[in-house]
């Protein structure tokens, strides 16, 4: 018995010293099996951190600097990441821009739509007298003008009321005629007088009162063939005048025409019949409706413009000949197209281009052909399609860091466009105002090869130079007139009031493909 009792005991102090020891060396022993456990799974929690490549001025792209800061407008810097995985899948000129950024511009994006274009042509038109009711009175006979019953143009008449009387001999032989015609009883010889007097325009009442009496009358009036208004009195008492000379005109204001001028490229949209919309300055929330009554079949070669007839109705003679309306002419759609907001369209002079929306942060600028445009929606003919998504706002920060990167230029076999026209930051240094020219100090321009230099410079009509000081640090458009010839053609003063929003530059003709405002 004591023999077992031994031996029990043993085995429970070897079961009690074996599981101290496993529990002690166990965490050794899994060191050693697996050192690098811990320090995989803790490596694998901490997520790769990117650094920027750079960082741009949210309103200046092309403003780098390599480390944080503000912009020249005061402006926290935004960095700019490498894509992962280098060139994206949707080709060159894809930029990826993170969340946060994406929200602090404000990017908004629109759908392309495929649906009709409810084209509107606004324009501008003169209204004048109907010249279908326009009458013009000529005499048939020279002589003098005894007596003139409408002292002004403007006057109104009435049909029937006399005009003018006339003094002519050939007027008073033709009466002889008739008269001795009447004496013989020839009756040939009283209707050839008859007609003689009719193709003289002598009113019928007098041929009557002749053949009554046989008396020749030395003056004979004239009378108002319709009602209406004198437009072009051209004699006055006493005048003498000669057959076919216009002595005056009558129209009518119950109707009136206005002719409107439509550009060369809406000239296609106009058709006779189409629903017109006028309002005049003089008569604010008074609007009229009117047709194309004829579209004229020339261009005017020095404004380029297609003359419109347009036809209203004017009961109440509000409309005036001679004022000035503004018109609309509404265009039928003709069929569905594809439409993007026109905001969205960034034109650059030749090329149009738009921001697409790829997705996950991704942008790129396309080239895109633009159709019609009106005040809403541009047409869409080339470079779209009905899937894709657009950029609408603070597109143009995304054109210009796309176009960096971009296939725009290399559509020609490695051949480089050198534009006409660059953006670039520049100091003035003397105003020349009665010349309109300014010295100023530039920054680099690689596109044309340019260093940092002073130059003077002619300045476009269309720039305020009142808006130029010396002294002042600005951004300036500089455009290629001729060989040698250049011109500051736009300024950009940051922060100024004056200057556009961020969305309007965005559809404006400015291009900042090229833009190079210097380190």
């Amino acid at each position: 018995m004591k023999k077992i009792g031994a031996v029990v005991a043993g085995l429970i102090v070897g079961l009690v010293a074996g599981s101290l020891a496993t529990w002690k060396a166990y965490p050794l022993l899994l060191s050693t099996i697996a050192p690098s456990t811990g320090v995989e799974e803790a490596d694998a929690a901490k997520p790769d951190k990117k650094e920027p490549l750079y960082w741009v001025a949210p309103m200046d792209p092309n403003y780098r600097r390599d480390k944080p800061g503000k912009s020249p407008m005061g402006m926290d810097l935004v960095p700019v990441y490498e894509e992962e995985g280098g060139e994206s899948d949707s080709g060159p000129g894809t930029v990826k821009i993170s969340p946060d950024v994406v929200n602090n511009l404000g990017v908004r994006t629109a759908a392309v739509e495929l649906k009709s274009m409810q084209s509107t042509i606004q324009t501008v038109g003169y209204v004048k007298y109907d010249e279908d009711q326009l009458v013009h009175i000529h005499p048939r006979v020279a002589g003098w003008i005894d007596r003139l019953y409408i002292k002004a143009s403007g006057d109104p008449v009435k049909k029937g009321e006399p005009l003018y009387e006339i003094y002519s001999p050939e007027l008073v032989n033709a009466q002889q005629e008739l008269v001795l015609a009447l004496d013989r009883k020839n009756s040939r010889l009283v209707e050839a007088a008859e007609n003689r007097l009719f193709a003289l325009r002598v009113p019928e009442s007098l041929i009557a009162e002749i053949k009554k009496d046989g008396r020749v009358k030395q003056s004979v009036t004239f009378y108002a063939p319709r009602s209406g208004v004198v437009d072009y009195l051209n004699i006055r008492q006493g005048y003498y005048v000669n057959p076919g000379s216009t002595i005056m005109s009558i129209g009518t204001l119950s109707q009136v025409w206005v002719e409107a001028e439509v550009f060369e490229r809406q000239a296609s949209l106009v058709q006779i019949g189409l629903p017109v919309t006028m309002t005049l300055d003089y008569l604010p929330g008074r609007e009229w409706r009117g047709a194309v009554d004829y579209v004229y079949p020339s261009l005017d070669p020095k404004t380029r413009t297609v003359r419109v007839r347009l036809r209203f109705d004017n009961g109440d003679n509000l409309l005036k000949p001679g004022m000035f309306a503004q018109v609309v002419i509404s265009s039928p759609s003709s069929g569905k197209t594809l439409l993007v907001s026109k905001e969205a369209v960034i034109r650059s002079g030749r090329t149009s281009r738009v921001v697409l929306a790829l997705g996950e942060g991704r942008f790129k600028s396309v080239n895109v052909k633009v159709g019609r445009i009106d005040e809403q929606s541009a047409e869409i003919l080339s470079g779209l399609t009905e899937s894709d998504m657009v950029v609408t706002s603070a597109q143009f920060l995304l054109d210009s860091e796309s176009s960096k990167t971009s296939d725009f230029k290399r559509m020609n076999h490695g051949e480089v466009s050198v534009p006409d026209s660059v953006w670039v930051a520049a100091t003035i240094n003397k105003l020349m105002g009665d010349q309109r020219m300014v010295k100023a100090t530039h920054k680099a321009i690689k596109v044309w090869d340019w260093p940092e230099m002073t130059m003077d410079f002619k300045v476009a009509d269309s720039v305020d130079m009142q808006r130029l000081a010396e002294g002042e640090e600005l951004h300036v458009e500089i455009s290629r007139l001729g060989r040698d010839q250049y011109q500051i053609t736009n300024i950009h003063i940051p922060g100024s009031e004056e200057n556009k929003s961020l969305d309007d530059m965005s559809i404006d003709d400015m291009s900042l493909d090229d833009m190079n405002l210097g380190d």
